[in-house]
């Protein structure tokens, strides 16, 4: 054995997450709270029925992309997973890129959820106090940013005491949320009027209306991100639940989450004209109380909605992590982000930094939260893409000798993530970067060119050999 690895043994996480608690990392983190806050975005862009239409195929990409992780999963059942992927197929600069995006990924989802937290208990609690700041005529109050520290220091803290126990509330959690999330749903379907769709494709028809739906499938990476979730705690699984079976919860995951997202889409639309609630903060909360005249039915959406961000926050967080230690363990940045807790066996200083990147992004209050959509649905798709190469890289086997659609998966997935890509960067596409997006991945790209340079000294002490086993516990 290389004397790297005599003087820096493999560190190792708890093995501790069951078959019900992958489901729930990747479901409850899919579902998040985007539902309740982002409503309006998405059926101003295509209505009620053209959002659905736009989360039906947006699923189904999820899928075949799902697919694509399953079958590497399965290959490589490591901590991390798609920085072991493309590590494997590509080496250590495709492993960084990979690794920076889907952080940066996670960590703008952590952020969007430390901003909504005090959107959305406002509506259950008056919290809007010590207005400290405006940035753009939004008002960023002291209560949300305290609400945003206390929260973002409690999912570091369960993070930090053990996966164990982020699991299990994950799994109360994501339990809590599937019941109450149908009671209202079914509540919904059973007062609504199928009139209320009208316009089914918001304000547009045609050509426009075909745009519409673009611009919503294009955000499908930041709707579903999170299934993703699965891979980068493959190495934490029990003994007792072998890694082929990871893919089966992943798929299952995706696709119960495509369900969820299309009943609150038709459920909101049918309760209540969706024209008059697209301009209120909540408009899934103000449609169930303006169907029913009362404040109940939208207080149990707030608290669904607040179990999910939750679900969502902690899954992102946990998922943000393992990034950031598979990196350090693999010695590719500082590898203090790849050492774990003797007594927790968690990955402590990847967890500190998550934390304050996540406390800091909610001080920029609710108007950076599309922005936090935007350009975590750029990376998470760069992400996807190099996913799907990698794995068709990892094939060593004829491709010949697999059914038709299973040499089809990494393409179509490939194709998919540059076609979200494409419309995100082509001129006069409806789902175009903002200046201020492009901005932020400018910035994003200057924080990795920083990172990866003053990684250098730690890769060039490190031989590939040693990297190899602690990336992917593969010995030359």
């Amino acid at each position: 054995m290389n004397q790297d690895l005599h003087s820096n043994p493999r560190p190792q996480l708890t093995k501790a997450i069951g078959r019900l608690g992958f489901f729930s990392l990747a479901f409850g983190s899919m579902i998040g709270v985007g539902w309740v806050t982002g409503l309006e975005g998405l059926f101003t862009k295509a209505g009620p029925v053209g959002t659905s239409i736009a989360f039906i195929f947006g699923g189904l990409l999820m899928i075949v992309i799902g697919r694509c992780y399953a079958e590497a999963m399965t290959m490589l059942p490591v901590t991390g997973g798609e920085v072991a992927y493309a590590y494997k197929a590509f080496g250590t600069e495709k492993a960084f890129i990979v690794g920076w995006c889907l952080a940066i990924g996670y960590l703008a989802v952590s952020a969007f959820e430390a901003v909504s937290i005090g959107i959305v208990i406002s509506y259950l609690v008056d919290i809007n106090k010590w207005p400290w700041y405006e940035i753009n005529g939004s008002t960023v109050y002291g209560s949300h940013v305290l609400l945003a520290f206390l929260f973002t220091s409690f999912i570091a803290l369960i993070n930090y005491l053990g996966v164990g126990l982020a699991t299990q509330i994950q799994t109360g959690l994501t339990m809590l949320l599937i019941v109450f999330a149908s009671a209202f749903i079914t509540a919904g379907f059973w007062t609504g009027n199928l009139a209320n769709l009208e316009p089914v494709f918001g304000h547009a028809e045609g050509r426009v209306a075909l745009g519409g739906i673009l611009a919503v499938f294009v955000t499908v990476p930041f709707w579903f991100v999170g299934f993703d979730t699965i891979p980068q705690a493959a190495e934490e699984r029990r003994d007792d639940f072998p890694a082929h079976r990871l893919g089966r919860v992943l798929v299952w995951a995706i696709a119960g989450s495509t369900v969820f997202y299309v009943l609150i889409f038709l459920s909101v639309g049918t309760t209540t004209p969706w024209q008059t609630i697209i301009d209120q903060d909540l408009p899934t909360a103000a449609a169930f109380e303006s169907a029913f005249g009362s404040s109940f039915w939208a207080r149990v959406v707030l608290v669904v909605g607040l179990i999910g961000l939750l679900t969502s926050w902690n899954g992102f967080f946990l998922s943000g992590c393992r990034v950031l230690f598979a990196l350090g363990r693999g010695h590719i940045i500082h590898p203090a982000f790849g050492r774990t807790n003797p007594k927790f066996g968690t990955p402590a200083a990847a967890i500190l930094f998550s934390a304050v990147i996540t406390f800091a992004g909610s001080l920029l209050g609710k108007q950076a939260i599309l922005i936090f959509v935007n350009v975590g649905s750029f990376c998470i798709a760069l992400a996807f893409l190099f996913v799907a190469i990698s794995l068709k890289r990892l094939r060593v086997d004829s491709s010949s000798k697999r059914p038709w659609l299973n040499r089809v998966l990494p393409y179509v997935a490939a194709l998919g993530s540059i076609f979200i890509l494409a419309a995100m960067v082509v001129p006069n596409s409806p789902a175009m970067l903002t200046t201020w997006d492009w901005i932020v991945l400018a910035g994003v790209a200057v924080g990795g060119i920083i990172y990866w340079m003053n990684g250098l000294q730690t890769r060039q002490n490190f031989s590939e050999s040693s990297r190899r086993k602690m990336v992917l516990n593969e010995d030359d």
